[in-house]
């Protein structure tokens, strides 16, 4: 079947050659040399939310690091912030809401992303940012009297 083009640029749709791969020590080696760890390691070589980044740069590796933090705690902060003034159009009031959690679910899903790289160091960091920006901004901490009492933010909570 030769002819198996009809028109749409696709060629013969052939399957392709099948990866070599093998599994040592709970990773897994591709063909290409890529390696994707299936357990939690430690360590400065990883890729964390983009290829090759921060790759075997330690600098850069603490730099993600930090990153994941800034962006766990920015989780919590837009999960207890209150940014939406009262007294507002319904219309223009519920479009900022559903604004601010597409925000909200789009970085905590890129946090996801990150502690899915298998690090340990991200992994604890992801979980340090998230319990610093509650404390921060979601307990009792430094809130005051009056603003325990209130609603707490224009977003409800996330669930699983």
């Amino acid at each position: 079947m030769n002819g198996m083009d009809h028109g749409h640029g696709m060629g013969g749709m052939e399957s392709p050659p099948p990866l070599s791969s093998s599994m040592t020590n709970g990773t897994m080696m591709m063909h290409h040399k890529m390696m994707m760890h299936m357990t939690f390691f430690w360590g400065t070589k990883a890729e964390v939310l983009f290829s090759k980044w921060p790759g075997t740069n330690t600098g850069m590796y603490y730099v993600s690091l930090l990153f994941v933090f800034a962006l766990a705690v920015l989780v919590e902060w837009l999960s207890h912030c209150r940014l939406i003034r009262a007294g507002g159009s319904d219309v223009v009031c519920g479009l900022a809401q559903t604004l601010l959690h597409a925000v909200r679910v789009g970085l905590a899903y890129l946090v996801m992303l990150a502690v899915m790289s298998f690090n340990a160091g991200v992994f604890l960091v992801a979980v340090a940012g998230h319990t610093v920006g509650f404390l921060l901004f979601g307990s009792r901490v430094f809130k005051k009297k009056s603003d325990v009492d209130d609603k707490g933010s224009d977003l409800p909570p996330m669930t699983c």
